[in-house]
């Protein structure tokens, strides 16, 4: 009887020690721009990776773990970025990273988490973060999860193209994000039989740029294409409305936001720009099958968290919560050593989020096309699908 008793305490334990340990919390470090010029970006996408953990922890976690979210502000400084993702990499010991938010921020933390091995879906704009050889290192351990920039300006192209509209000015901002978009403008313009008229430019921080746009309509060209994120854009609309410029002006796909519409004003009117699903989903067909994910993602964001009150939904929005749920659905099937799990986020394939539906592969950590995209256009201040 007390070998028996022995025995079943002994097996008790193990199922207790066992159960512990299968409760032990992943940790899965995030980091955006909570502060700086780029908070606007960076707290909302801190919220939707909040939710997108309590959604996943209520249903159970990743195999019956919960996820431990660890924070960090990257300040909209490659310095502060760099910071806050050596800590997450030295002293919290995370099985992933989800950001940063900006290019810059990206590119200046890409060869640290390549060199510690650990896998990180940025949710940043620009494409170098993806790209490897020479000064750009290596990508091995970096996805992200918006479109590149070359799908953005494929499916803006696109659209040019079948409307005939063939010679294009750029005026573009001298980020780093800008100065990506303004290369795959170049080499893709061949393609789409687009000859660019003229290169304008302007810093992050210029508060008028009606001397390029002058120059440029003298030019005379079929559309203008800005390239540039935040509040310089609307700068860009307003200038042309207050020059009178009639060329139909074309924005990148990361400035589909409320803000953009409230920063322009009237001068936003029948501005058009690529964008993800999540702008108009509610014009998409029922048969999409984006249109129940973001349907439900619309839905916890608005209506449960009421986090629309503060920050209105934005093409941005749901980056976040699909790095969390490629990184959570890819720990479900390799667990968190670190290189069966990049190989399993290397591995996605199908997965419909808010953003598209992603299959990545070596070549492309992105792994989204243009038809993860819809084109629209700022009627009335609302957004409008363009066919």
């Amino acid at each position: 009887m007390t070998r028996k008793i022995v025995a079943l305490l002994v097996g008790l334990m193990v199922a207790t020690v066992s159960q512990a340990l299968a409760a032990d919390p992943i940790k899965i470090g995030a980091f955006f721009s909570l502060s700086g010029p780029a908070a606007a970006i960076g707290t909302p996408t801190k919220l939707v990776t909040m939710m997108a953990v309590e959604k996943i922890n209520k249903e159970g976690g990743i195999n019956g773990r919960p996820i431990e979210l660890i924070q960090g502000d990257a300040e909209s400084e490659p310095t502060k970025a760099v910071m806050v993702a050596k800590k997450f990499i030295n002293v919290d010991k995370v099985a992933a990273i989800i950001g940063p938010d900006l290019t810059d921020l990206g590119m200046a933390v890409k060869k640290m988490v390549e060199d510690a091995h650990i896998p990180t879906v940025m949710t940043v704009g620009g494409d170098p973060v993806i790209m490897s050889g020479g000064p750009l290192g290596t990508c091995r351990w970096v996805f992200k999860s918006p479109q590149r920039s070359s799908t953005a300006v494929e499916k803006l192209y696109q659209y040019l193209q079948k409307n005939n509209l063939k010679k294009v000015a750029l005026i573009i901002s001298s980020t780093t994000f800008g100065k990506d978009g303004k290369s795959w403008l170049e080499k893709l313009a061949p393609k789409y039989g687009i000859t660019i008229t003229a290169d304008e430019s302007f810093g992050p921080k210029d508060l008028d740029m009606t001397a390029q746009l002058s120059k440029i309509a003298a030019g005379k060209p079929d559309a203008i294409v800005c390239w540039t994120t935040g509040p310089a854009g609307a700068i860009v609309s307003r200038n042309t409305k207050q020059l009178n410029i009639k060329i139909p002006l074309f924005q990148c796909h990361g400035l589909p936001d409320p803000k953009y519409i409230e920063l322009a004003g009237p001068a936003s009117e029948g501005n058009m720009m690529p964008a993800t699903k999540l702008m108009a989903w509610d014009q998409l067909v029922d048969t999409d099958p984006q249109k129940k994910v973001i349907q439900e993602f619309v839905h916890l964001y608005n209506d449960v968290y009421h986090y629309n009150k503060q920050f209105p939904i934005n093409t941005h929005s749901g980056y976040a919560w699909d790095a969390i749920h490629i990184v959570a659905d890819a720990i479900k099937k390799a667990g968190t050593d670190p290189a069966k799990l990049r190989d399993a986020i290397e591995q996605t394939k199908g997965y419909v989020g808010v953003s598209g539906i992603y299959s990545i592969t070596p070549e492309d950590h992105n792994g989204l096309g243009t038809d993860s995209m819809i084109m629209v256009r700022i009627e009335q201040g609302k957004w409008k699908l363009v066919p």
